[in-house]
């Protein structure tokens, strides 16, 4: 074929709505060199037969983000491409049975007023204004949402693959890809049309990703975690009272959402759309009898009403005029989804120059905003805002079908549920266990999972409510709250003791590591047998990541990391590794117990310590405890006196048992997390994201600007230096009700808002609820009082001084 393009700077494999989309953003930017293969025609996998729904509302700052991008572009892209298109912003209410739904609606409206999103809590009178067909004699309240609605998904692809086109790019329909090799610094991709030679790879294959990845796996992939499912929505025949209000009023009537029964109900043309997300759900693709066909292209699954019987006749009740229309047509199509039900977009894990785009459950609400981010992970390597939520680097080597048949059985049928702060999902659990798990349940333990690994986020006391029921509420009280009291105070007054698997831990050697480190983090590296904490700025200067740094030698080191950064932070120091250093992952080798409170030194006295337990604060040992062999690492993320053990796993339980033996209380996550925010102790993801600069997080002691090293950022922090920053971080205490703040409650001053918390908790040592956010500089004098919208009530907070709450000076650490 002599027009076939043999190289390309970007191959993007998928033509659905989210590659064109990011063909689209590629090109607009100037990369024209940049080509689309789709197996079949344009929109011939999840796209042809999805919904079109496009809401804004998501539960995830990232997903909100990208949703209301996607619904802004297509607004105006019609136009823009000179393709018009189908979109009705019909505007959409969201139904709530419950004051816990209400106060879910509180909590997204006060996120998407920040984006600048509208989003009216209404009673059910008021929502009846948008949809007055509909039954509310029942309801607590409800959502208005003015700009939701839908767009026709065939129309939007082909107007993104028109932009596209006109501006450079181009797609290659009828092209199935057959393989992927390694040349040097090049991808070869392999066609039934020919190879073509390129930069970047994308998989942008929807329910197919899974099969493409297996491609990469000789190349450092692997298997794509994700589980086709059956989705299936019914059109019905026109409904007459239906089309004569839409002519009357010129409009459509409001979308609906009944999130507490699952299901959305829309007008089409002159009819209704149902769309269920019923518990009863199915699977395919899933077992050797029932493989994924070569092509699905157009295709749709057979019908299977009885799993929807509940719902429509529940949406029946809720909407009468229902009950009156004739079955159009059944649509049971195939949806990927991955684990936790949100997309995989960024870099694709262990692989070079590869990247991701699939797994969409809202696909056409996404898929604008999923190119936008997708280009520029590909451009840049970076992308404007936090996509932590999204990024494939989320999940690691736990995630094998079981766990991900298991994960998107639930989250499909709990596709509108609301994500409480304490409550652990049931399904997949139990995937990587501490040497001491069986201990650990024995005596209490209610565990919680992070990158797999099951640690005790409390331990519960004959006679608690440890049932999942319990966990269903936003408030801070629960069954836990005494436990959790009593546990701080028990670190506060003694000593604790806290069973922590699944630390990420890498080892660096070999001559000029300890360069190669300096030309990554921001700061300083500490002095043989010493540690510190090291920020590792992107090209911007905001925070990638951060990780304690062991060193061991003038080469040698020991990197330590959050439990769900393993797969992030392995990229973040490996993806350029110059030859000669090694780099090796001993996550699952090791583990580490935390032993702090006023008597940890005593402790490991009593038990016998061969150690220096003067040794100052950051210093690292070798030692022997209770005559095992382990390292001493004195520091405490809960801001007391305080050591970390880490031992090889087989030797984990004799000293767990050794420290309770001498007194130790155990305590969990909960406990440690109120204790870390008291001292103003930053969270990765949260609280340090790349949302944020080095200086807007408060970190410009870790900064050395005089260093001969020009690591990422340098310029950029400079720049901010000496202009000022525009944020800063604070810590402020609240007046709050029964809820502490959430990530990302908007802060307001004068009725504006200035700010965002980005963690909070009720702080028992200090007996307060503390939020950590950030706020425009001119506002963060000690003293000044701002508010904090909680659930949607505006709480008084007041600035503090920089410096923690609990123990300002440090004294307690140092003692």
């Amino acid at each position: 074929m002599a027009d076939f393009p043999t190289t390309a700077r970007v191959v993007i494999i998928g033509g659905g709505v989210v590659g064109t989309s990011t063909l689209y953003h590629l090109a607009k930017a100037g990369w024209k060199d940049c080509v689309l293969l789709e197996k079949n025609e344009l929109t011939a996998g999840s796209t042809w037969h999805a919904a079109g729904n496009v809401p804004n509302f998501a539960g995830s700052w990232a997903v909100m983000n990208m949703q209301r991008y996607s619904a802004e572009m297509y607004r105006t892209l019609g136009e823009d491409v000179g393709y018009p298109m189908n979109y009705h912003v019909s505007g959409s209410v969201r139904l709530a049975h419950s004051k816990e739904r209400m106060l879910e609606f509180e909590r997204v409206a006060g996120m998407g007023r920040y984006q600048g999103l509208q989003m009216d809590i209404c009673t059910p009178e008021e929502l009846l204004q948008y949809n007055p067909f509909m039954e509310t004699h029942d309801l607590e309240g409800g959502m208005w949402d003015p700009l939701d609605g839908d767009i026709d998904p065939a129309q939007l692809t082909q107007a993104l693959a028109k932009g596209a086109r006109d501006a450079g790019g181009r797609i290659e329909r009828f092209c199935p890809v057959t393989g992927m090799e390694r040349d040097g610094d090049e991808w070869i991709v392999k066609t039934e049309k020919g190879d073509i030679r390129c930069e970047y790879v994308v998989n942008c294959a929807g329910y197919y990703a899974q099969r493409i990845g297996e491609m990469f796996k000789p190349f450092g992939g692997r298997t794509v975690p994700m589980v086709v499912m059956s989705h299936q929505y019914f059109l019905t025949e026109p409904v007459p009272e239906l089309e004569s209000w839409s002519k009357e009023n010129g409009r459509k009537i409001a979308l609906l959402r009944d999130v507490d029964v699952s299901y959305y109900l829309r007008q089409e043309k002159n009819g209704l759309n149902l769309g269920p997300y019923e518990r009863n759900c199915k699977a395919h693709w899933i077992t050797p009898d029932d493989p994924m066909p070569e092509d699905f292209s157009f295709q749709l699954y057979p019908d299977d009403l009885e799993r929807l019987e509940y719902y429509i006749e529940d949406a029946m009740a809720r909407l009468p005029l229902l009950a009156t229309a004739g079955l159009g047509r059944n649509i049971n199509g195939p949806i990927a989804y991955a684990p936790d039900g949100l997309p995989m977009i960024g870099p694709m894990p262990g692989v070079k120059n590869a990247f991701e785009g699939h797994s969409f459950t809202f696909g056409i609400a996404q898929g604008g905003g999923a190119g936008k981010v997708l280009s520029e992970w590909i451009m840049h390597g970076e992308t404007e805002l936090d996509m932590w939520a999204c990024d494939p680097r989320r999940y690691t080597d736990y995630t094998d079908h079981d766990y991900c048949l298991s994960k998107a059985l639930e989250t499909y049928g709990h596709e509108y549920a609301m994500h409480f702060p304490h409550h652990e999902w049931p399904a997949g659990r139990n995937r990587k266990l501490s040497p001491v798990d069986a201990k650990i349940r024995e005596i209490g333990g209610q565990m919680g999972a992070y990158n797999g690994w099951e640690r005790a986020n409390w331990f519960a006391k004959p006679g608690d409510d440890t049932s999942e029921e319990a966990t269903h509420t936003w408030d801070r009280n629960g069954p836990w709250a005494p436990r959790v009291k009593e546990e701080v105070e028990a670190v506060r007054d003694g000593v604790g003791v806290l069973d922590l698997p699944g630390f990420s831990r890498f080892n660096l050697s070999g001559a000029g590591a300890a360069e190669y480190l300096r030309g990554l983090i921001a700061g300083a590296l500490p002095q043989i047998g010493r540690m510190n904490l090291a920020y590792f700025p992107d090209s911007r200067g905001r925070v990638l990541t951060e990780m304690s740094v062991m060193r061991h030698g003038e080469d040698e080191f020991t990197l330590i990391t959050a439990a769900t950064a393993q797969w992030h932070d392995y990229d973040v120091l490996g993806r350029n590794l110059p030859e000669g250093l090694s780099l090796t992952d001993h996550t699952t080798e090791y583990s580490t117990l935390i032993v702090t409170g006023p008597e940890a030194r005593a402790l490991f006295e009593n038990i016998g310590t061969k150690a220096d337990l003067s040794a100052r604060w950051l210093s690292v040992q070798p030692a022997t405890v209770a005559g095992i062999a382990c390292a001493l690492a004195r520091v405490s993320f809960a801001g007391e006196l305080g050591w970390e053990i880490h031992a090889a796993n087989a030797d984990i339980p004799a000293l767990y048992d050794a420290v309770l033996g001498a007194g130790a209380v155990p305590f969990g996550m909960y406990a440690l997390n109120s204790m870390r925010i008291e001292k103003g102790y930053r969270a990765w993801k949260g609280d340090l994201s790349t949302d944020y600069s080095l200086l807007e997080a408060g970190m410009e002691r870790f900064i050395r600007f005089d260093k001969p090293q020009d690591f990422p950022g340098k310029q950029a922090l400079l720049n901010e230096k000496q202009q000022g920053s525009k944020k800063q971080f604070v810590t402020l205490v609240v007046d709050a009700g029964d809820q502490d703040a959430p990530y990302m409650a908007p802060l307001f001053h004068d009725g504006k808002v200035v700010g965002e918390t980005t963690s909070g908790d009720w702080g028992y040592r200090v007996g307060k609820s503390v939020a950590l956010g950030m706020l425009r500089k001119e506002l963060t004098a000690p003293g000044t009082e701002v508010e904090v919208e909680i659930f949607g009530q505006r709480c008084r907070a007041v600035v503090q001084e920089d410096q923690p709450l609990w123990d300002p000076a440090n004294e307690r650490i140092r003692a």
